[in-house]
């Protein structure tokens, strides 16, 4: 056993010793900066990145060849609203007292792995009730303790007491843990302490929420929480961290009041009117509209897994978000994909690709959506979002055109993440 442990060791470090160059043929190419698919690519990774990529390259020596010929190869999909440090998901958020939080931390990694199997390469989480708990699974990630897609995380949520973001339902008499009330502020001095908390633990975003929720108790998705002037507090706190602040609102009062405090984001956005799909238009607001998960929690609802006081707050908001995303394409607006993964099983999110097209965007508009307009969203587009000389050797593949078909990208077949192969069925590899 001692022997085999030993050669372990030696080859990781023979292999660590040289940096292998992995060249990818691509039969099509989709380049969603520019919205077009190139033909017949070579694509040259070196170190995790991307080192040339065009037509007719020269395949350096001893490289290691991954021939993609007969597929379409697509930059790694970012999914821009995911809550992947929840754990096991149950639809009942009080159920999270059950459990310590090293459990839930250990749950998630699965979670991790499915989300970057199905082709998912970043995510924005966008919130747990565990506090730090998506920083400690984003660091294991980045240490490759564990599998997944890159992470970037808002730690907590930033809630007023008993609010969307609040763990709620408990007797009165009943102390929380201090992960379980870390983001909760009222006023925009607490707002701005919970956001300097926040950073100097190490997140990338801030995720307030400015109305109730759907998938709270207690809640109304119609009711405003934070208020224009704690929103603003907290982009401008955020603003000196250099973070960027995402707002989860239905209400029309709550998406405007996020527009005008500065919200990068605003997350979900059912209650929309003309007159706010202009105001985002006009402050370049990003809306990351997530149209698919009704059909799951109307699934958990016929299984007795979503709790009645969710099903009334979810009544006649699927239909009425799915209409609104269509105006808000129509017209120009920035949009990016987020899928709220939790509400679904891990690893389903592409589901969504053919939803945004069937209410109103193109195929290469929904794959734009995830990727170069997500990556811009998250404030890396130097690093994701597109396959580009410089950037992240983020690659996905499928069988097939999904252009023609979005539902393909349901059915991912390769997977590469920082130049790393983590799924290649039936993709053949050889040294040149």
């Amino acid at each position: 056993m001692k022997l085999i442990l030993w050669s372990v060791v030696v080859m990781a470090f023979a292999n660590s010793a040289v940096a292998q160059v992995t060249v990818v043929r691509a039969g099509r190419l989709v380049d969603p900066d520019s919205g077009t698919v190139l033909p017949n690519q070579v694509i040259v990774i070196k170190d995790g990145k991307i080192q040339a990529v065009g037509g007719a390259l020269a395949i350096p020596a001893n490289a290691e060849v991954i021939d993609l010929s007969h597929r379409t190869v697509l930059p790694g999909l970012i999914d821009c609203h995911t809550h992947v440090a929840d754990g096991q998901g149950d639809g009942e958020p009080f159920n999270v007292l059950r459990k310590t939080a090293s459990q839930i931390a250990l749950e998630s990694v699965p979670n991790a792995r499915a989300m970057l199997l199905s082709g998912f390469t970043t995510v924005r989480d966008v919130g747990t009730y565990r506090a730090l708990n998506d920083v400690a699974l984003r660091d294991a990630i980045a240490r490759g303790d564990v599998i997944g897609p890159r992470m970037f995380v808002a730690g907590a949520y930033i809630t007023i007491t008993g609010g969307a973001g609040a763990m709620t339902g408990q007797a009165p008499d009943i102390q929380l843990p201090w992960d379980l009330h870390y983001g909760e502020a009222n006023g925009p001095w607490e707002v701005r302490q919970r956001v300097r908390l926040l950073a100097h633990d190490g997140v990338d975003l801030i995720k307030m929420l400015s109305t109730g929720a759907v998938l709270t108790h207690g809640s109304s998705p119609a009711s405003i929480e934070f208020t224009e002037e704690e929103l603003r507090a907290g982009v401008d706190e955020a603003s000196h961290f250099g973070l960027r602040v995402a707002v989860h609102a239905h209400a029309a009062q709550g998406i405007r009041n996020a527009i005008l405090a500065g919200a990068v984001s605003v997350e979900h956005a059912e209650y929309l009117d003309d007159d706010i799909i202009a105001l985002a238009r006009q402050h370049g607001t990003y809306l990351d509209m997530d149209i698919y998960d009704d059909e799951c929690i109307q699934a958990g609802g016929k299984a007795g897994t979503t709790p009645p006081d969710f099903l009334r707050h979810e009544a006649g908001l699927a239909q009425l978000q799915r209409d609104n995303f269509g105006k808000a394409v129509r017209a120009g607006v920035k949009m990016s994909f987020g899928t709220d993964a939790g509400v679904c099983p891990y690893g389903t999110s592409a589901k969504q690709f053919a939803f945004m097209v069937k209410y109103g965007m193109t195929p290469m508009q929904a794959i734009q959506a995830a990727t170069s307009n997500a990556a811009d969203l998250l404030g890396h587009a130097n690093e994701v979002g597109s396959i580009k000389v410089g950037k992240d050797a983020d690659l996905i593949a499928v069988t097939g055109d999904p252009l023609m078909d979005i539902s393909l990208l349901e059915k991912v077949e390769f997977v590469m993440k920082d130049g790393k192969v983590y799924k290649s069925a039936g993709v053949p590899a050889c040294a040149r």
